[in-house]
């Protein structure tokens, strides 16, 4: 099947590489001429894990490329796909949809004939909705030639599993609009499980809803998991102060199947590009249709994950007395292992208090340290773990990268001034680093 994917960000890129990948012919458009070279010439913008490789493999093929041209991508296909961003509005919680709506604006007047768009960003609920009745407008003036249906299928990937979840995912969901609207009987779905055949051959689970179901199915999981994390980093607070240990807590109550020991990890909380801004922009919306008190219980999820950065400054000020001038090493800028993405990074934010508050900080990241250097340039950034750590009097690890999880600490300590380490990311085995000479303290963890 041909189609488009509008969009070459993180995730524009990677659904339209592995669209090819599943056999299909693929267009990606973006505007953003720079970007639109670099993956031509089979270059991904961003570091994700065995992207590189199906773009290449499939650019030769020759099932894959790119344009900057709307034209081009009207007369490629009938089945476009949205993959823009949805940031959040500044000086708001509500996501900006500016983008999303400039996809509708630049297309649907070039189309001839009848078009499907499907909708992989997050959006508000009741975007798709809005977006119908825009390209309904727009084909219109532009002298009814072409019939353009909405349809929302959202986006589940994980950062460093990115081509895995979207060749091999979980499930896939597809809102469609109801039988009774006056477009007629909706074509999505039978043009969907031809898009995806398969992995619906492999077994995956297919759910079809209407268009307001779909919207929120994204927001709803993402809102999910950030209320457990914050749970979790909620009772590790606890933990701290009377001197249990959180993670032995954790796997304790993992045990329960309706529980489940998964996003369970107590440490400095999330961050990145999805679950801080989408758990923002689902309280906005809920607010705006009128379920004020619905969402009231994610202003403190947010707010425990906020806490948490502080509380490893505050642990770094309860070991060295005054941060000023202090020779401090931060092992991490990403938001998490396996990307270079440093959007909302708690270990960059940490990196950042500490040296606004006198510290002299040095940062070493396997891949975000470019991307860091671009939010923090007044940071010392490492060009390894052994140049990081050389003369550190505390080092903190803020993202769990392997490289760091395997750290020797009979190695490390050769290269520090003082061993004194937070574990931000509870992923280290206190024994073994204590029986090595080192202070270790943790978050939700007893001191030692």
């Amino acid at each position: 099947m041909r189609m488009t994917v509008i969009g070459t960000g993180y995730l524009g890129a990677t659904h339209a590489a592995c669209m090819a990948e599943l056999g299909h012919e693929v267009l990606g458009i973006d505007v953003d001429e720079r970007k639109i070279e670099a993956l031509k010439a089979g270059k991904v913008p961003f570091y994700e894990p065995g992207l590189p490789d199906v773009l290449e493999r499939n650019i030769a093929s020759r099932r894959l490329s790119f344009t900057t041209t709307y034209e081009e991508a009207a007369q490629f296909a009938n089945v476009h796909f949205i993959g823009v961003g949805t940031p959040q509005q500044r000086g708001s919680y509500a996501a900006d949809t500016t983008y999303v709506e400039a996809v509708i604006d630049n297309l649907v007047p070039h189309l001839k004939g009848d078009h499907l768009i499907l909708g992989k960003s997050t959006v508000p609920v009741g975007t798709a909705a809005a977006l119908q009745e825009r390209a309904n407008r727009l084909a219109a003036d532009a002298g009814g030639h072409a019939s353009v249906e909405i349809a929302w299928n959202p986006e589940f990937l994980r950062e460093g599993y990115a081509v895995k979840d979207t060749i091999e995912p979980d499930r896939i969901v597809l809102g469609v609009r109801g039988a009774s609207t006056t477009e007629g009987e909706s074509r999505a779905e039978a043009i969907a499980r031809e898009v995806y055949a398969t992995p619906l051959q492999n077994g995956t689970p297919f759910i079809v809803t209407d268009l307001q179901t779909a919207e929120l199915v994204k927001v709803s999981a993402n809102a999910f998991l950030a209320t457990k994390i914050s749970f979790i980093n909620a009772v590790s607070e606890v933990c701290e102060i009377v001197g249990a240990d959180v993670t032995q807590l954790a796997d304790a109550i993992g045990y329960d199947d309706r529980i489940g020991r998964k996003f369970l990890g107590a440490g400095l909380g999330f961050g990145g590009g999805c679950l801080p801004k989408d758990i923002r922009a689902f309280m906005a919306r809920a607010g705006e249709v009128g379920a004020d008190q619905a969402l009231t219980f994610l202003r403190e999820v947010d707010a425990i994950n906020m806490r948490r950065r502080q509380r490893v400054v505050d642990l770094a000020r309860e070991e060295l007395g005054s941060l000023i001038g202090r020779n401090i090493t931060v092992l991490g800028a990403a938001f998490k292992p396996n990307s270079d993405d440093v959007r909302d990074s708690p270990a960059l934010a940490v990196a950042g208090q500490l040296s606004l508050a006198g510290a002299s900080v040095r940062v070493y990241d396997p891949q975000g340290m470019d991307n860091a250097a671009k939010v923090f340039p007044t940071l010392d950034y490492a060009s390894s773990l052994e140049d990081a750590l050389a003369g550190a009097e505390l080092v903190i690890l803020a993202t769990e990268w392997d490289e760091f999880k395997q750290m020797d600490p009979v190695w490390a300590a050769e290269l520090v001034d003082k061993q004194l380490l937070i574990d931000g990311r509870n992923v280290l085995d206190p024994p073994t680093w204590q029986a090595a000479g080192w202070r270790l303290r943790a978050l939700g963890r007893a001191s030692g």
